[in-house]
């Protein structure tokens, strides 16, 4: 086992990107992330999606801030699940994220100021186009495996149809086809948090060197609720007042912090608000909510997925509420029907939709389990 070999690229395109709502991005940056070595076939790479929050810092210690550790860290490395002594693993920011590649913080050339508002509306497929010129830059004609839990799931999938011949197999974790009604109103209710901020300013912020930050801070309390399950916030926080020793337990009117679970969401939330960008939150749950890869094919998941090539490996949990199982299975239904090679693990797991980035060992060796055949079917380091 090596030590973790990681790369830091930001890689340039000057050929205009036409996008799904009919507008044209004439240029834009992609940081990257790449973990062990491509080989000589380059038959062994690994593209890992990320969701909403996440960038291309993947695995181990940022080089600009040792502190701040890779969000699948324990997913992949040298002798990790996803084994970088093996696979050349690429993380990519996306399009319209605010950790390096283009997006509303950006300049936009023809004003001079950032995009702000004015940048354009991004969507999963979106995404999916500006990877594949990535794997074009890099030489990739096929990729060893794509793979991302929530929305990187979705991005997975999306690449199984989208460029069925670029990939021999599909790894979609805690995922859906569709984003519910439910899920659309949680989203919903998010990102007017965001716009009713009085330090908004219709997207224009920067110019007025503020940062909605009670919005943003809100929209991560609602969203992170969201993340849990109702057994794993009991367990941790359950009804315990938090008040200094000696202080009264009396019931009390309080605009301030009385029980733990609240204390919890306020730390998430100040702590989001500082990292992350406004209008690149409002853009990627846009992006959640038109995903509807079916709706060109009439509404019919089987019919979205009858030219898939990929091998897939879908992954639930069980007290996932935000994409529950339920929602996994229609993916493997649809497989199924189509005669596609698929596995599909539900793991018994008490954290909510947060699992997919949890140490599990019953779903780390799954995964390890599935690279290691991958590896027994010809793959080469």
């Amino acid at each position: 086992m090596s030590e973790l070999h990681l790369s830091r690229n930001t890689i340039h395109f000057a050929e205009p990107l036409p996008l799904q709502n009919g507008a044209i991005l004439a240029n834009y940056d992609l940081v990257i992330e790449t973990y062990g070595k491509l080989n000589a076939a380059k038959s062994n790479a690994v593209l890992v999606c990320h969701a909403l929050n996440a960038s291309h810092h993947v695995a181990g210690p940022n080089p600009d801030d040792a502190s701040d550790i890779g969000w699948w860290d324990n997913m992949i490395g040298p002798g990790k699940p996803v084994d970088t002594d093996h696979f050349f693993v690429i993380g990519v920011n996306n399009l319209g994220s605010c950790f390096g590649s283009t997006g509303p913080m950006s300049i936009n050339p023809v004003s001079g100021k950032p995009y702000g508002a004015d940048f354009p509306v991004i969507t999963v497929e979106d995404w999916v186009n500006t990877q594949a010129r990535l794997a074009d830059k890099l030489g990739i004609r096929c990729f060893a495996a794509v793979m991302g839990g929530s929305l990187g799931g979705m991005q997975a999938m999306a690449w199984s149809i989208q460029f069925p011949k670029r990939l021999a197999h599909c790894i979609v974790i805690a995922s859906t086809p569709t984003l519910s009604a439910q899920n659309i109103a949680f989203n919903e209710v998010a990102r007017n948090a965001i716009l009713s901020d009085p330090d908004f300013h219709g997207g224009n912020y920067y110019e007025h060197g503020v940062v909605p930050k009670s919005g943003l801070k809100l929209a991560r309390m609602v969203g992170h609720i969201t993340y849990l399950s109702d057994d794993d916030m009991a367990e941790k926080f359950g009804r315990e007042l938090q008040r200094p020793d000696g202080e009264s337990h009396d019931y009390r009117f309080s605009f301030g912090v009385e029980f733990e679970v609240e204390s919890y969401l306020r730390h998430q939330g100040d702590k989001f608000s500082k990292y992350f960008d406004a209008n690149t939150y409002l853009l990627i749950t846009r992006a959640l909510d038109y995903f509807d890869p079916s709706r060109r094919y009439g509404g019919s998941l089987n019919r979205t997925l009858a030219e898939v090539q990929a091998k897939f490996l879908v992954v639930s949990f069980s007290t996932d509420w935000r994409f529950p199982p339920n929602r996994s299975r229609e993916i493997v239904q649809s497989l199924l029907s189509n005669k596609s090679e698929v596995s599909y693990a539900e793991i018994d797991a008490p954290h909510g939709h947060d699992a997919f980035l949890l140490d599990d060992p019953r779903y780390h060796n799954l995964i390890r389990a599935y690279f290691e055949q991958m590896l027994e079917q010809g793959v080469r380091s």
